[in-house]
C-alpha cells in the first residue's frame, strides 16, 4: 500500500508525475539497509527528480521563520543533499520525476545497481506499465485506488483535490489547496510562490512541484 495511491485525476494528469519508492522489508533484508537506501537516493538525485524524500523530510522544507511573507520570497529549489544525509534509520525513501524520460533512466539505473530492496512505481496504471516494460520489466501486480465517496457532497472541487491529495498523509489541507488557487488566479500570487507553500507540508517528500505548478497554471488560464 502506498500513500500516493489516492492522487485525484485521471490517467491524462499523472503525465507529468512518477513516483519511485523504495522499501526494505523487516527482519529480512533491512540490515544494512540505510547505506542501500542512500545510494537509491543518490541515483534518483541524479536524474533532477521534482522532489525526493526519505519519509522524514522532503527536499522542500518548511521556514523556522514564522513571518507570512517567507513563502513568497525565496526560490523553488531542492535540496536532496538534505534529505540523503538526513537518513538514519531503515525506512521508505522515494522520489518524484516530472517527466517519463527522467523516470526511465532513473529506474534503468536502479535496475543495474540491484539493491535488493523493493521498488514500486506509482502514476497511473498504463504509465506504470509502460515505464517497466521499457526497462525489461513485466509488472507482477498492480493496486487501484478505488475513488472518494462522499455521499453528502462534503468534498471539495476537483482542482482541490489534485492539489491537496498529492499528499497522502494529510499534510497540505482542502483550505490550503483552495487559498492558494484563490491567490492565484486573483494576481496575488504567482504560481511558482503558491507551490512554494504546498510542498513544504508535506514531510515524505513525495508532492509534486511540478504537476501542482501545472495545476496552477490551468486554473489561472481556465479564470482568464
Amino acid at each position: 500500500m502506498t500513500n500516493t495511491l489516492h492522487r485525484y485525476g485521471d490517467a491524462e494528469s499523472f503525465r507529468d508525475d512518477y513516483i519511485i519508492f523504495a522499501i526494505p522489508c523487516k527482519g529480512k533484508n533491512d540490515e544494512g539497509a540505510v547505506e542501500k537506501l542512500k545510494t537509491f537516493l543518490r541515483i534518483c538525485s541524479s536524474h533532477k527528480p521534482a522532489n525526493l524524500g526519505n519519509s522524514q523530510i522532503g527536499s522542500y522544507k518548511p521556514s523556522k521563520s514564522l513571518k507570512p511573507t517567507v513563502h513568497w520570497n525565496r526560490a523553488l529549489d531542492a535540496d536532496y543533499e538534505s534529505v540523503i544525509d538526513a537518513l538514519s534509520k531503515s525506512g521508505t525513501v522515494a522520489a518524484v520525476f516530472d517527466s517519463r524520460e527522467k523516470a526511465e533512466a532513473c529506474l534503468n539505473d536502479l535496475v543495474h545497481a540491484d539493491l535488493g530492496l523493493s521498488v514500486n512505481v506509482s502514476t497511473s496504471v498504463d504509465g506504470a506499465k509502460n515505464l517497466g516494460r521499457s526497462c525489461g520489466l513485466n509488472r507482477h501486480s498492480v493496486e487501484y485506488s478505488l475513488g472518494f465517496a462522499d455521499p453528502h457532497d462534503h468534498l471539495p472541487n476537483s482542482q482541490i483535490l489534485e492539489l491537496s491529495t498529492m499528499c497522502g498523509h494529510g499534510m497540505v489541507s482542502f483550505n490550503m489547496a483552495r487559498k492558494m488557487l484563490d491567490m492565484v488566479r486573483e494576481g496575488r500570487r504567482t504560481p511558482d510562490q503558491a507551490v512554494a507553500t504546498l510542498a513544504r507540508f508535506c514531510p515524505c517528500g513525495v508532492y509534486n512541484p511540478s504537476r501542482a505548478r501545472r495545476l496552477l497554471d490551468n486554473a489561472r488560464n481556465h479564470q482568464a
